[in-house]
């Protein structure tokens, strides 16, 4: 059943070996980085700000306040980076700790 289909299809067929493998194709594909960017507000305290970046992203104290201070002084700050559905995720976690968050793609 499946030769008979192989027979009448009218493009080339490859052998699996000509097939490039999903690892080749994801390093050869390129994707959109997208940033996760981090907006003031006058709501959340400063340290509060520094503990939640601390704990999504696991920044140390003085990265997590340069940080917090670009978000206090420029009103936005990219905090993460990544793909698409990594940067939704932090996103997520970032809105749940009551911080106003949004994806931009780069």
């Amino acid at each position: 059943m499946v030769e008979g289909w192989v027979r009448r299809y009218p493009g080339p067929v490859t052998s699996p070996a000509t097939i490039p493998s999903i690892a080749d194709l994801e390093a050869t594909a390129i994707a959109p980085t997208w940033d996760v960017i981090v907006w003031n507000d006058p709501v959340n305290l400063m340290s509060y700000v520094v503990w939640v970046f601390r704990r999504l992203f696991g920044y140390s104290e003085a990265h997590a306040t340069r940080l917090m201070l670009e978000v206090h002084n420029g009103g936005r700050s990219t905090v993460a980076s990544g793909s698409l559905e990594q940067s939704e995720v932090h996103v997520i976690d970032l809105h749940r700790h009551g911080l106003w968050a949004t994806l931009e793609k780069r």
